[in-house]
């Protein structure tokens, strides 16, 4: 899943906390099909509930931890 950035659709929740981050990605998984998000959040729990929801749904997602307070997920629909 290396896509470049402009390919990407960018969901941005950071500043919201959880479980905004995963009701955001559902809300953008819904309006496309077969596309790639970079889903970007700060709130430390949404390692655990993106890693769900993915797992659930059978996404691809890699996981990157920008820094203590910004976190990367590149999912694949």
């Amino acid at each position: 899943m290396s896509e470049p950035e402009s390919e990407l659709n960018i969901i941005d929740a950071l500043g919201k906390p959880c479980p905004m981050p995963v009701l955001m990605l559902k809300r953008a998984l819904k309006s496309q099909n077969g596309a790639v998000y970079l889903l970007k959040s700060s709130d430390p729990h949404s390692q655990i509930d993106v890693a769900r929801y993915c797992q659930l749904h059978q996404l691809k997602y890699d996981f990157k931890e920008i820094s203590m307070h910004e976190f990367h997920y590149l999912i694949e629909s």
